[in-house]
């Protein structure tokens, strides 16, 4: 069983990228937080476009962080891997 993360998801729920990255953590059986920037509104919404900017400043989705350290821009499976150690 691979080791325990934290999982943070900032994307859109019209992104199909988004999307995919949802299904894949979910075929791995993995606990993640998915925030849908897009269906925020006021301060909410200020604080995730913050968030997903400080790691990205490109500002584009999916934005997944995991333990807090490692961002993961756009569903790259490779590299979500890696950070999992799957």
């Amino acid at each position: 069983m691979p080791a325990k993360h934290t999982i943070k998801c900032y994307g859109l729920s019209t992104c199909s990228h988004c999307r995919n990255v949802r299904l894949w953590l979910d075929g791995q059986g993995l606990d993640y937080d998915f925030v849908e920037v897009d269906k925020l509104s006021g301060e909410d919404k200020q604080n995730a476009m913050r968030a997903v900017r400080d790691v990205n400043p490109n500002c584009s989705f999916p934005t997944i962080l995991v333990d807090e350290s490692v961002v993961i821009v756009g569903f790259r499976e490779d590299k979500l891997k890696q950070a999992l150690g799957l």
